[in-house]
């Protein structure tokens, strides 16, 4: 890749290559839709959607969910409206061009049950802190005045990334840093987490193919999701002082999950 990036950061890219087992591409090359899926049903979209919401604290099993989408199964609205919303979110993105309009497009799908529809898919214009549960401040996103900025940024590198020539490893190294860019950015009011995870796997499928979305990502970041929410907190308290040379451990959770 001869063009220089504006806003994803490469300094860890050798290290991570070296760090980077050649097993995880057989895995990927063998992975398979499951059986149960069928044209109007995808088993691992499915996984998708249902721990990427556990992740934010969506109650929610997987069986239950499949119940519902495959089966007919009926359920309180409020028990799988959220996660019905992320599943669409998904299909669109596996029908559609990665591009900015599209991820404002995926983002209104995923929070049509989440946000007022004056903030579905519209970049936020106020602050924007994350908050642990017990009152403490975890992290201080970039401030309103730089978030439209910073998201061109982020878009003009995912427009270079996709007409980049990229090796396998190299694909996973830039889609990790793609979620993990988008999330400290924190552009949206909500839904930043779930829009993370999907850029991710959206990256993904455009480098390498449909095959990408039966990686199971979301599953092995929520069963690893205090490892996965420390890897994130390791660049630091706020925006402007992140420092991504902290990043491989998250870098490399990706390609654990191709293995599973």
């Amino acid at each position: 890749m001869t063009q220089a990036l504006k806003i994803i950061p490469t300094a860890l890219l050798e290290a991570y290559k070296k760090s980077f087992s050649t097993t995880v591409q057989q895995h990927f090359e063998e992975l398979r839709e499951s059986e149960i899926s069928n044209e109007n049903f995808s088993f691992y979209m499915s996984v998708s959607a249902v721990f990427s919401s556990k992740i934010e604290g969506e109650d929610i099993e997987l069986d239950s969910f499949i119940k519902h989408k495959r089966l007919g199964v009926h359920y309180q609205p409020d028990y799988t409206q959220k996660i019905d919303d992320l599943y669409s979110a998904y299909e669109f993105a596996a029908a559609h061009v990665l591009t900015p309009e599209n991820l404002l497009r995926a983002h209104a799908l995923l929070t049509k049950n989440i946000l007022h529809r004056s903030q579905q898919g519209t970049v936020r214009k106020g602050n924007m802190f994350v908050i642990t549960d017990d009152g403490k401040m975890e992290y201080v996103a970039a401030t309103p005045d730089k978030v439209a900025y910073e998201m061109q940024r982020l878009n003009d590198d995912i427009e270079v990334l996709l007409n980049s020539d990229l090796e396998f490893d190299e694909v996973l190294f830039y889609a990790s840093m793609l979620h993990l860019v988008f999330v400290k950015i924190h552009p949206f009011e909500d839904g930043n987490g779930r829009t993370g995870r999907l850029l991710e796997k959206w990256f993904l499928a455009q480098k390498l193919g449909a095959k990408a979305w039966f990686i199971q990502s979301e599953k092995y970041y929520y069963n690893q999701h205090q490892t996965y929410y420390s890897n994130i907190r390791k660049l630091g308290l706020e925006y402007d002082d992140l420092n991504y040379n902290q990043a491989l451990s998250f870098l490399q959770m990706l390609p654990q999950s191709v293995m599973l």
